[in-house]
């Protein structure tokens, strides 16, 4: 179910799904075409994307029941090093589903976001912007939840 991309706009409160463009849904190497929608109050003050706009992710790790990773490519078609990834535990008689964020170097959005800011408005984006991505990852793992209990 989490590696089923074109489905995520069921329970992310970014992603509102989309469409793989190349490569077998799910596996690695494969393309997926996201679009997204971002309400107007996300970090009102900083230059971030509003509205609907599409992104193209790279799966970097598909192994059924235990992990699910991709990350999202530049203008260029190169991923970068922004990684988006689930992992299942096992959790007694149930699984546990992680699901996380890693950022390394800037992304080329990002870079163009804190472009023309001094030094205390990047720490106040990214400590706003930290709490939007944390607050998402718990959303979409509370949705998650309710669909995989309703069958």
């Amino acid at each position: 179910m989490i590696s089923d991309l074109p489905r995520s706009g069921e329970w992310s409160p970014e992603c509102q799904g989309g469409s793989w463009i190349s490569g077998e849904p799910g596996a690695v190497g494969s393309v997926f075409r996201g679009e997204n929608l971002r309400s107007p109050d996300v970090v009102s003050w900083a230059p971030v994307v509003r509205g609907t706009w599409f992104t193209h992710a790279e799966v970097l790790a598909a192994d059924p029941g235990r992990t699910f990773r991709w990350a999202m490519r530049d203008s260029g078609g190169r991923a970068q090093d922004s990684v988006w990834a689930f992992d299942i535990e096992a959790d007694g008689d149930g699984s546990l589903l992680v699901h996380h964020f890693r950022m390394g170097t800037a992304t080329e959005g990002i870079r163009g976001i804190t472009a023309e800011m001094d030094a205390d408005a990047k720490r106040r984006f990214f400590a706003e912007w930290g709490e939007k991505v944390a607050g998402d990852l718990g959303v979409t793992l509370e949705r998650i939840k309710q669909v995989v209990e309703k069958g």
